[in-house]
C-alpha cells in the first residue's frame, strides 16, 4: 500500500472518530499511524527508480522493513475501523436518530436543623417558634434531591444544530403516607429545545426567568437552589426565548422572552385553577442585554434586564408586577465570582421574591421588593471545589409586609465538594439563616452532608 493510500484511510477513520465519544483516544492513534505513514512514504516512493540509482542490497533490505511496517499500518486502521463500527452499534440513539446521552447525580442528605424552619432538608426561612412538648432542633436523611437527566443533539437543522434536554427530580412533595418524605414524587426542573446558529438561538421550554438565571453553587441547594428567598429569582416557568449576539473576542447579545404568568399560589393536588396572574390574561415579557467574554467554564458574562407582567384582583383592574435584575459572572484563575440584585414589585412569582410573600397587608397592592445574592468559588484542584456567599431579601417598606409576615430573610452558607474518585461525590455545607418577621428575629444554623455518585 502507498503512502498515499495509507493517509487516504487515515483521513477517513479520523473523520469517524470525531463523531465518537471515544475520539480523543482514536485520534491519538491515528496520529501516530500518520506519522509513521508519512516517515515511511518517501522512502518507498523513492523506490520507483532502484535500479537508475543501482541499489545494493542494504537498500533492498531496509525497504522491505519500510514495507512491513506500513503494513502493520494498515492492520491498525482496519482495527480501528472495527472498533468504530462496534462504538456506533453500541451508542445510544433515539427513534428520529439523534444522539441520546443519559446524566444523573444521586444524592443521599444528612441534616440537621436547630430550629423550625420552612423545609427540613433545604431550608429558605425559618419559621416562628410554637409551643410544643417535642424538641425544636432535628436530625435527618433524605434522597429526593436525586436528579436525572437527558440530552440530544442533532445537525443541520433549520440550517443550525439541535439541542434538546430534560432534567427531573424527585423533589415535588410526597403523598400522605406512613413513608413521607421517602416516597417522594417525580418533578420536571427544566426542558429545553433550542435551535443555535452562529449568531442566535431560539428556545422554548422551561426554564429559569430570563432576567435572572444564573444560580450559586451548592451540593446541599439542588431542589430549590440557594439562597432562594434571600436574593435569588430563579423559578422555573415554560417560555419562548430568543437570542441574537453579535462580536468577535467580547460578545453582546441582545434577548427576549415570553413567559407564563404565575403568582405562585398554591394549587390543589390534582385539579388546578387559573392562577390570578393568569387571569390577567396577559403573559410575562422580559428583555435583556447581555456582554460574554471566553469560552466553556472559563466564560465571564453580565447582564442586566427588565421583567412585566399582570396579576388580576378581586373587584378592581389588574396590578402592573415589574422587575429590573442585573446578574454577573466573573471567571478568574482556578476561582470565580457569582453575584445577581434585582428591585421591583410583586416577584414571588419568579421564586421566592418578597420573602416569599406578593401582596401588601391590604391584599390589593403588589409588595415592592428588593434582593441580591453574591458567591466567590475556588477551584484549587479538579477534584475539589470550595465556596462561600450572602444573600438576602428585603422589603423596603415593612409596613407594607402582611400582618405576621417576614420583613428581612439573610442566608450565608459555605461548602465543600470533593470527587475522591470515579464517579463518587461528597460535598458538605453549614448554612445561617436569620428571618425576620415584625414581632422579632429567630435564626437557625443548618448542616448538610450529602453522599452519592454521579453518571
Amino acid at each position: 500500500m502507498t503512502a498515499t493510500r495509507a493517509l487516504s484511510r487515515i483521513k477517513s477513520v479520523a473523520a469517524r472518530a470525531r463523531a465518537s465519544s471515544t475520539a480523543p483516544i482514536l485520534l491519538l492513534r491515528i496520529a501516530a499511524i500518520g506519522s509513521l505513514a508519512v516517515a515511511t512514504g518517501a522512502p518507498l516512493a523513492a523506490q520507483g527508480a532502484p535500479r537508475a540509482a543501482g541499489r545494493d542490497s542494504a537498500s533492498i533490505a531496509a525497504a522491505d522493513s519500510l514495507a512491513a511496517r506500513l503494513k502493520r499500518a494498515e492492520e491498525a486502521i482496519a482495527l480501528l475501523q472495527q472498533q468504530l463500527g462496534e462504538q456506533a452499534a453500541s451508542g445510544v440513539i433515539t427513534r428520529s436518530r439523534m444522539q441520546l446521552e443519559l446524566t444523573g447525580r444521586v444524592l443521599v442528605h444528612m441534616f440537621r436543623n436547630e430550629r423550625r424552619v420552612n423545609n427540613q432538608d433545604n431550608p429558605q426561612f425559618v419559621r416562628p417558634d410554637s409551643a410544643s412538648p417535642l424538641p425544636i432542633s432535628a436530625l435527618g436523611m433524605a434522597i429526593r434531591q436525586t436528579t436525572l437527566g437527558a440530552v440530544v443533539t442533532a445537525r443541520d437543522v433549520m440550517g443550525g444544530s439541535f439541542i434538546g434536554d430534560i432534567d427531573v427530580d424527585f423533589y415535588g412533595g410526597q403523598q400522605p403516607s406512613s413513608g413521607g418524605r421517602t416516597f417522594p414524587l417525580l418533578r420536571i426542573r427544566t426542558a429545553r429545545g433550542a435551535v443555535r446558529w452562529t449568531h442566535g438561538e431560539l428556545m422554548i421550554g422551561q426554564e429559569a426567568p430570563l432576567i435572572a438565571g444564573l444560580n450559586p453553587v451548592s451540593p446541599a441547594a439542588i431542589g430549590t437552589p440557594g439562597f432562594v428567598t434571600a436574593g435569588n429569582l430563579w423559578l422555573w416557568l415554560p417560555q419562548l426565548r430568543a437570542t441574537v449576539e453579535a462580536g468577535g473576542p467580547v460578545r453582546i447579545a441582545l434577548q427576549g422572552a415570553v413567559l407564563s404568568s404565575i403568582t405562585g399560589d398554591p394549587v390543589g393536588v390534582f385539579d388546578t385553577d387559573a392562577d390570578p396572574a393568569e387571569r390577567s390574561g396577559i403573559p410575562a415579557f422580559e428583555g435583556r442585554v447581555r456582554l460574554r467574554v471566553g469560552e466553556d467554564d472559563r466564560t465571564s458574562e453580565l447582564g442586566c434586564g427588565g421583567h412585566v407582567s399582570s396579576v388580576a384582583i378581586a373587584n378592581g383592574p389588574s396590578r402592573r408586577s415589574h422587575a429590573l435584575a442585573c446578574d454577573a459572572r466573573l471567571a478568574l484563575p482556578h476561582s470565580e465570582i457569582r453575584a445577581e440584585g434585582y428591585v421591583g414589585r410583586g416577584l414571588r412569582g419568579l421564586g421566592g421574591g418578597g420573602v416569599g410573600q406578593n401582596f401588601t397587608r391590604t391584599g390589593t397592592e403588589l409588595l415592592n421588593d428588593r434582593g441580591g445574592w453574591i458567591q466567590l468559588n475556588l477551584d484549587p484542584h479538579p477534584l475539589f471545589r470550595v465556596g462561600a456567599g450572602c444573600g438576602m431579601d428585603r422589603p423596603p417598606d415593612k409596613l407594607d409586609v402582611p400582618v405576621g409576615g417576614r420583613t428581612r430573610n439573610q442566608v450565608c452558607s459555605g461548602y465543600t465538594i470533593l470527587r475522591p474518585s470515579g464517579p463518587l461525590f461528597v460535598g458538605a455545607e453549614v448554612r445561617k439563616i436569620s428571618t425576620q418577621y415584625v414581632g422579632g428575629e429567630v435564626r437557625n444554623n443548618h448542616l448538610n452532608l450529602a453522599l452519592g455518585f454521579e453518571f
